[in-house]
């Protein structure tokens, strides 16, 4: 099994706590790391700011609803980003309205999750998303530097 290089945008400190003890507790390695806004994910992404030396993801799992810049917002900017937009998204989000769904979708969201409200299920989720991006799906290759 391969390993993944996976960035979490999460604003909510406890959810993105269970997202990397989900992900860090498989049998294979998964590289978590996590910023809190959109702002940061795209600094992250293109390697700007305190994210010069941060490796490219090969997913991103992106909350909605953030402070400064939101999900709606940074999933736009990414997949309207030509050196960015192969990366893979997940929306990992609490919403279940139908118009949040649409427009993910519409700004090319590879898949849309709404979070469970029980830790086992949430767990259960997260390493269901990460199994299928390490075991099932192709996933694109690194762009040379």
């Amino acid at each position: 099994m391969r390993s993944l290089q996976i960035l979490v945008v999460d604003d909510d400190d406890a959810d993105a706590l269970m997202i990397a003890e989900a992900l860090e507790g498989g049998e294979a390695s998964t590289v978590v790391d996590r910023v809190a806004d959109g702002r940061e994910a795209l600094d992250y992404l293109r390697g700007e700011g305190d994210y010069a030396q941060a490796l490219r993801p090969d997913l991103i799992l992106l909350d909605l609803n953030m402070p400064r810049m939101d999900g709606r917002e940074t999933l736009a900017a990414i997949k309207s980003d030509d050196q960015l937009k192969a990366i893979p998204v997940v929306i990992l989000t609490t919403s279940g309205a139908a118009p949040d769904i649409v427009a993910s979708y519409e700004h090319r969201a590879n898949a849309y999750v709404t979070k469970p409200f029980t830790l086992d299920e949430f767990e259960g989720t997260v390493r269901q998303i990460n199994r299928f991006y390490r075991e099932v799906a192709t996933l694109p290759t690194q762009p040379e530097a």
